[in-house]
Formats: C-alpha cells, sequence, structure tokens
C-alpha cells in the first residue's frame, strides 16, 4: 500500500506545484520515473499534431499534447552509411560525434549512471551498437534486437542473461509488438518495486525499412493522394560523396513522383503502424501506478530523405534526414507547447539526468535543457555543426544553414525562416557573399570544439558531375 506521503506528494504533482525531482519534497527523494520511446528513421514532420494532415499518429498526438515538441532536435550526423549506430551512440553516451565510442565499451553510458543512481535500467527493441555493450547500459533487457534491419517477423531476439545476450530466436509475429509487449510486462512487473524509479528505454526498429506492416493493419493510404515533398528532385544536382549507398539505390534514377508516393504510402502506413505499438505502452503506463509521475520521451535517430532533394536515404545533411522528434512530457513540464529552442540528441539524457538527480558520467557532453522545458521560450544551442563522412559539413544558426560539400567545392546557403524546406540555394548570390564567410567561420570553429579535423577545402576537387549507374538487367 502507498504511502500518504506519496498521494500527497502526487496531489501537487498533478496541480503542478511540485516538480519530480530530488529537491521537490523537504526530506524525501521523489524522483521521476523515465519512459524513452526511440524510434528509427522517423522524418521530424511525420506526427499529424505537428502538421502532417496526411498521416494518422494518434498517439504520438497525445504526446505533443501533454508535453513539449522540439521544432529543431537534431542528430549530429555520421562517419557512416549506417547512421543509426553513431546517433544511438550520441545518445546513450552523451557524447558528440567526433568523441563517441560507437561499441558503447570505453564510457559509462548514461543509462548506467541512472542504475549507479538507484535506477532500475531496462530495455527491450533494436540494439546497433554491438552486443557486448548491452549489459554494461542495462540490468534487465529482453527481446533485444542485436542488428540494423530485418523483416519484422523474421528478426532474431535475445534476452540478457548472465551478463550476455543469450541465443537468438525468430520473433515470429511482429518485432514492434514484441517491443511493447516486453515494456508493458516491464512495467506490470516492477510494480512489486514501485519504491524505486526506472529508466525504461524501447527503441523500436521501425519505420526503418523495409517497410512489413501486419496485413490487417487497417490504416492504408493511396498513394495518389499523398503529396510528393515540397523539395522533390528527380536526382540530386551534383555528387553530394554519397550517392550510391544502399539507402540511394532503394528507387531507380530518376525518382519519380508516383514512385516517391508509393513508398511514402509505405512508410506512413508503418509509422500509423508503430504508432498503434506506442498507444499499447501509453495505455499500460496510464492504468500503472507509475502514470503521474514518469516523464515521456518520444524521439528518433535519424529522419530520411524519401524523394526530399532527389535522395532517399538519410546520408545527408538536409534537414529532412538531420532533424528529428523530440517530444517529452511528464510532470512538472509544459503541456502542449512547441519551442524553438536548438538542441543535439545527445543533450536529451543530461536533461533527463538532471530530473533524476543522476551524478552524469565523466564524458557526457550534453547540455541540461530544463530551462527550455520549464520556459519553451527559453533558447538552448545558439549553433549546431553536423557532419557527414568527410564528404559533408554544415552548420545552422537560429535562421541561417550553411552545408558544405568539401570534395567537390560546393557551398549551400539556406535562409530556413523563409525556406524551411531547402529549395533556394543563396551561397552564389554577391548579396549573400558575407555571410557565407561568416558562417564558414562559425563552422570552422566548431569543428574544432568539437574535434573534427576534416578540410572544408581539398586540393584537388572532384567536379561534382554524377550520372547514376546503369540499372541492373
Amino acid at each position: 500500500m502507498r504511502s500518504p506521503r506519496y498521494f500527497i506528494g502526487l496531489c501537487l504533482i498533478l496541480l503542478g506545484i511540485g516538480v519530480a525531482t530530488p529537491s521537490a519534497f523537504a526530506g524525501e527523494s521523489i524522483r521521476p520515473n523515465i519512459l524513452f520511446l526511440f524510434a528509427d528513421d522517423q522524418r521530424a514532420d511525420t506526427i499529424q499534431a505537428l502538421g502532417n494532415t496526411i498521416i494518422q499518429t494518434p498517439n504520438l498526438d497525445r504526446l505533443v499534447r501533454r508535453g513539449v515538441s522540439f521544432n529543431r532536435a537534431y542528430m549530429q550526423g555520421a562517419m557512416q552509411g549506417a547512421t543509426c549506430v553513431p546517433s544511438r551512440a550520441m545518445l546513450l553516451s552523451g557524447r558528440s560525434l567526433f568523441r563517441i565510442d560507437e561499441a558503447l565499451m570505453r564510457d559509462e553510458t548514461w543509462p548506467a549512471a541512472f542504475a549507479r543512481a538507484g535506477y532500475t535500467t531496462f530495455m527491450t527493441g533494436k540494439w546497433h551498437n554491438g552486443a557486448a555493450s548491452v549489459s554494461k547500459s542495462f540490468q534487465i533487457a529482453r527481446s533485444v534486437f542485436a542488428g540494423g534491419m530485418a523483416n519484422p517477423f523474421e528478426a532474431r531476439l535475445s534476452d540478457l542473461t548472465d551478463g550476455k545476450l543469450g541465443p537468438a530466436r525468430v520473433a515470429g509475429k511482429h518485432a514492434c509488438e514484441i517491443f511493447a509487449d516486453e515494456a508493458i510486462r516491464f512495467l506490470n512487473e516492477h510494480t512489486n518495486h514501485s519504491g524505486t524509479p526506472f529508466f525504461a528505454y524501447v527503441p523500436f526498429d521501425a519505420p526503418h525499412d523495409p517497410h512489413i506492416v501486419p496485413e490487417a493493419f487497417p490504416i492504408r493510404h493511396d498513394p495518389a493522394l499523398i503529396p510528393v515533398p515540397p523539395n522533390f528532385l528527380p536526382q540530386h544536382p551534383w555528387d553530394n560523396g554519397e550517392m550510391i549507398v544502399r539507402d540511394e539505390v532503394l528507387l531507380p534514377w530518376p525518382r519519380t513522383p508516383a514512385q516517391v508516393q508509393a513508398q511514402l504510402a509505405e512508410y506512413y502506413r508503418y509509422i500509423s503502424y508503430l504508432d498503434s505499438q506506442i498507444g499499447r505502452v501509453l495505455d499500460a503506463l496510464e492504468a500503472s501506478p507509475f502514470a503521474a509521475n514518469t516523464i515521456v520521451v518520444f524521439s528518433a535517430d535519424s529522419g530520411v530523405a524519401r524523394g526530399s532533394h532527389g535522395l532517399i536515404g538519410k546520408q545527408n545533411l538536409y534537414e529532412h534526414s538531420i532533424r528529428v522528434p523530440l517530444v517529452i512530457g511528464g510532470p512538472g513540464i509544459p503541456a502542449n507547447r512547441r519551442t524553438d529552442a536548438m538542441c543535439y540528441l545527445f543533450d536529451v539524457l543530461p536533461t533527463l539526468g538532471h530530473l533524476g538527480g543522476v551524478r552524469p558520467p565523466a564524458t557526457s557532453e550534453g547540455i541540461d535543457l530544463g530551462a527550455t522545458l520549464r520556459n519553451p521560450a527559453k533558447p538552448a544551442r545558439r549553433q549546431l555543426m553536423f557532419a557527414y563522412r568527410n564528404v559533408q559539413r554544415a552548420v545552422r544558426d537560429g535562421r541561417w544553414k550553411l552545408i558544405r560539400y568539401p570534395e567537390v567545392g560546393r557551398t549551400q546557403l539556406f535562409d530556413l525562416q523563409v525556406d524551411p524546406q531547402e529549395t533556394h540555394n543563396l551561397a552564389g548570390n554577391p548579396m549573400f557573399a558575407a555571410r557565407v564567410t561568416r558562417m564558414t567561420g562559425t563552422l570552422g570553429r566548431l569543428q574544432k570544439e568539437f574535434a573534427d579535423a576534416a578540410p572544408l577545402t581539398v586540393h584537388s576537387s572532384k567536379s561534382g558531375n554524377w550520372t547514376p549507374p546503369d540499372p541492373p538487367k
């Protein structure tokens, strides 16, 4: 049975008088639980409550209504085509791109820090950072997919046993459903340990391709009714340094509107299916004793092009590929608010750690976004720097964004305030020459700050002209 102090604290939280932090109640540590729901390759513009009128996401919509949505949250980039590996490593370690250990074996992670602080730590879902590191971060891990992509009905899943992942078994039903089942099971089991706060991390493998959804799932889209992206192109206008990576050969060149519409219809349906599984977890949380004292986070490891700028994948630094959804809701956090504060994914766990009174890992670099959560009008980072391999670098501030392609000597400058789709390159306009110079200087300064030694200009640049390979016979 709950103590009277618990119900007093619960009432204070519901009335908005208290914030669930270690200092919320004198003489007693009432720390929030954390439920972190994470998607794979979900663009930031794929939630109905945030403006997408085509997609159906009723459960993500209710999260939006209950919390703060970040319009300018980003993954920092990648030095390989499988961008989810570094993105997840940055998230879990709080380290920036050029300082991460992608295998998560070298440094203490944030989940391990939560455990050190007395939290029960749990995960189920996709783990793409090496099987050996699961036990370094989590006390409980079930139905773990230690891979990058698979048919979700055939994904091989393992449980953490005696400090390592045990034998893998074939999922048998859709992996997203299994991950939701495991999250619900954890919530039900944790009621027996309700004096201990929990950190539950549920990284789904959707909506990453292949876009496979149970046949009986009722939501379907007519491709002809889905508009192509406003920045659709049949082909990227030059060689960006990664033109034939796996993601880019999912559709032939030139991309056609009909092909992109068909792909988006599958993608949107998969997001709606993921939304339905998230809804099951949220329903279980609401029915549990933890409903009033749990911070719920939804985000994704990256976006993806899906026809924007003539690209299909996420191996680029356009907004559609590096900007991610980020919604945080819970006790003490304003409801149904949006913020333009800029942040990286690796700022999120430092923020949650501060709310839970968790001492940071010694190597964490992320900042605390608590001031923005309390007042969404508060800014966070002033500038952000991005990288993809050594072929693309970018920087943005509150309005302007510059992308540099060193190997082909190309530069793009976008005014995101009037051109959020990045369709009008101003870099060649003499009126903006000074801004290009200033932003290039800012990019160089941030490269030094983040230990990036790649040059922004090479001695023998390529022409940038590119011809698609012949289709397979």
